[in-house]
């Protein structure tokens, strides 16, 4: 049984593939962040070997709950101190490939949570 109905008003992903998202009707290859407040804005980052602590940072806009880091078309981690600073405040971040991160964010953005996704999109297929 369904308690709580599903949120309409959130910024959704509505299709991926490797090395795209699109986000409001808008097809993007390159790297982005997308908050269920209604934030969409690229993400100056082409591959995950150029990914600083400053990237993560960007992340803490809007108060999230949770940071999802989309690792690229594979499950890559970050060294932990990268997340120091999402951490500090209390923010939980989770990794996981970009798709996943891609479906995991309309679920918790459904759920009306305040989630953060940095979706990594390589073109070098990394």
């Amino acid at each position: 049984m369904k308690i709580q109905p599903d949120r309409i008003d959130t910024l959704a992903i509505q299709a991926h593939g490797p090395g795209w998202v699109v986000v409001g009707g808008q097809r993007h290859e390159h790297s982005l962040i997308v908050g269920s407040n209604g934030r969409l804005q690229a993400w100056a980052c082409a591959s995950h070997t150029e990914l600083t602590a400053q990237h993560f940072e960007q992340l803490a806009e809007g108060d999230p709950e949770v940071v999802l880091f989309g690792s690229g078309r594979r499950l890559r981690f970050v060294h932990p101190s990268l997340l120091q600073g999402l951490i500090a405040r209390g923010i939980g971040v989770e990794t996981m490939d970009t798709m996943a991160a891609a479906r995991t964010y309309n679920i918790l953005a459904s759920e009306g949570r305040r989630v953060v996704a940095a979706l990594l999109l390589e073109r070098d297929g990394g």
